[in-house]
């Protein structure tokens, strides 16, 4: 084959870039945004100064994608490490337990890892990233789509077309044009917002830990990271779900825990000093900001079933945050970026078969972060009773996992997309949670 188009230089983007040049002669990336010359925040990105981290399997995928990836990222100052070493884990209000997992993740800025990615797949035979290119249309002959149709009036032709235009993709709206059904859409609205800042790091902040996670609880909707990063920084996010009840904590009597996190450091700080667990605040308090904090918003949670349509064109594809766009707070995304962009290495590229491989990939994240969400009261919808026994007991495993580090290690494998979550329920596992005596029977819903 001779020419694929890719809409959109996300993460997406690039990694279906350098799998599709594997396959075709040549690849055009096109970006609405003006892509930066040197590592820095672009437009197009606004989520890019959140804190990112790199999952074990996401950073596996990518290096196989474009070997050697890890180790550039890691020569310009990105932190390799084991996942649950020298990492502070806070889920369901429980410390679990540390020890070495065996699943080695990367620290590094969202601005160093698409340069970096950017520039490697920019380097490769046949490729093109070309900035400015806004997208407005399909060209199509006899129900197949054969190019894109520029802003500008210009048309590019190609055998094959993939839409990583992320959350504001207009494939539901061009499929219209071509006389398609549209996908079904789940939605799940989290009506998530959080804020982050940057901090100076020193070796004694956390007592040396590069990582820390402060889940949510039903009973505390509000969650935090924090991330080191290249150059001494740390990336810090507070996120809180729904509005909150409208009066002080308890902890901070003048301060209303609102959904936000606030601006100012001061707020910025208070709102730490609500969560599940003291780490965050202790280190926003003792650690030097750097800059202000920057706020986002996450409606909902979306999932277009295209491997649902009975119909869909030839020559067109859907990647990324175009098909699911996940809660970001678990930073799952990118690591399903990268599967989903693997299986393009796949001989069968037809939308049926694609989509197929894709839904599997989709189904285990989705399902993880949809559950959690959905014990929040604020997230609208009501889980399902396998939902809330799973929730049930997932309350006993992380109180069993405090004192267990090989049931921590095994938690981490299912969040970093190794293994699905019904592997917390294997029977090895099952007996380390009943053994631990932790909490009270797991109670049947209603």
């Amino acid at each position: 084959m001779d020419h694929a188009v890719v809409i959109g230089a996300s993460i997406a983007g690039l990694l279906s870039a350098a799998a599709l040049h594997r396959r075709f002669a040549q690849v055009t990336v096109l970006d609405r945004d003006t892509l930066p010359a040197v590592d820095a925040h672009r437009r197009g990105v606004a989520q890019s100064r959140h804190a990112h981290g790199l999952l074990a399997r996401g950073s596996e995928v990518m290096d196989e994608l474009l070997p050697g990836l890890t180790a550039e990222l890691v020569a310009q100052g990105a932190i390799r490490g084991d996942m649950q070493d020298r990492a502070r884990h806070v889920h369901g209000g429980r410390r679990l337990a540390r020890g070495s997992s065996g699943l080695t993740g990367v620290l590094v800025s969202r601005p160093l890892l698409e340069g970096q990615v950017r520039r490697r797949v920019s380097a490769l035979p046949g490729v093109r990233v070309l900035a400015e290119r806004t997208v407005t249309g399909l060209l199509s002959s006899r129900g197949r789509v054969t190019g894109v149709r520029l802003a500008e009036g210009e048309l590019i032709p190609a055998d094959l077309v993939v839409d990583a235009s992320g959350r504001g993709s207009r494939t539901p709206l061009w499929l219209g044009d071509l006389g398609c059904r549209p996908p079904r859409e789940e939605r799940v609205t989290i009506d998530l917002r959080y804020s982050s800042r940057e901090f100076r790091r020193r070796d004694d902040h956390l007592a040396g830990d590069l990582i820390a996670v402060v889940g949510p609880t039903p009973g505390v909707p509000r969650a935090g990271l924090a991330l080191a990063l290249e150059d001494e920084r740390w990336a810090v996010t507070l996120a809180g779900y729904g509005a909150g009840p409208p009066h002080g904590h308890a902890g901070f009597p003048g301060y209303a825990t609102t959904a936000t996190p606030p601006r100012g450091h001061a707020g910025f700080t208070a709102f730490a000093g609500t969560l599940a667990a003291p780490d965050l605040h202790h280190l926003v308090t003792t650690a030097e900001p750097l800059g202000e904090p920057r706020t986002y918003h996450t409606p909902a949670a979306v999932r277009r079933r295209y491997e649902r349509l009975a119909s869909f064109p030839d020559g067109l594809l859907v990647i990324g945050d175009a098909v699911c766009s996940f809660n970001p707070l678990y930073g799952q995304g990118m690591t399903v970026a990268a599967l989903e962009a693997r299986a393009l290495l796949d001989p069968d590229l037809s939308p049926a078969a694609y989509f197929r491989r894709i839904a599997a990939v989709v189904d285990l994240p989705w399902e993880i972060t949809v559950g959690a969400d959905l014990r929040i009261a604020t997230t609208a919808g009501r889980p399902t009773p396998r939902m809330r026994l799973i929730g049930a007991y997932l309350d006993r495993f992380h109180a069993a996992a405090e004192h267990d580090a090989e049931l921590t290690r095994r938690f981490l494998r299912v969040t970093n997309l190794y293994d699905p979550p019904q592997a917390l329920m294997s029977p090895p596992a099952l007996l380390r949670v009943l053994r631990s005596g932790a909490q009270r029977a797991v109670p049947v819903p209603a």
